[in-house]
């Protein structure tokens, strides 16, 4: 069993690409209001919740478990809809030496709506520990529920 991995998901949502990516980009800081699935985030270092670099502290359920990371954005590309946050300290530095998360976010050809691909790289301290698939669940809940507050918005 290898300590680096790496797991995807693709979920369709009605939403545009452009206004679902902006969410994510923009708006972070109201996602623990959408969703049953972020207790709490606030803002731990830095002047603004959407640059890199800034760090955020978040609370959230994995596996029916509270768990608590910081996260900073390493990667913000507008023009290709891809954003990736680092989560590190917390709950996760327990099981993983690095753990990164990226949202694309593209425009379905037929249709409308959008395709959000969640990939998660990772690299655990030692093989013992297993693959965070909850991770996966974790995003998809997110992703549809932030989907179904940007439709009504």
């Amino acid at each position: 069993m290898a300590l680096k991995g790496k797991l995807e998901i693709e979920n369709e949502v009605q939403t545009p690409a452009s206004k679902f990516f902006h969410f994510f980009t923009k708006q972070l800081h109201h996602v623990q209001n959408i969703t049953d699935h972020v207790h709490a985030g606030e803002l731990h270092e830095g002047e603004d919740w959407h640059s890199v670099g800034s760090v955020k502290q978040w609370s959230y359920t994995i596996d029916g478990k509270a768990v608590k990371c910081k996260e900073r954005i390493e990667v913000y590309d507008e023009a290709n809809n891809i954003i990736t946050f680092d989560l590190f300290e917390g709950d996760v530095k327990e099981q993983f030496k690095s753990f990164k998360m990226t949202l694309k976010v593209s425009d379905k050809v037929a249709g409308g709506g959008a395709v959000a691909k969640w990939i998660i790289e990772y690299e655990k301290l030692n093989r013992a520990i297993p693959d965070p698939k909850g991770y996966l669940d974790y995003v998809t809940y997110v992703t549809k529920d932030a989907d179904a507050h940007l439709v009504t918005a």
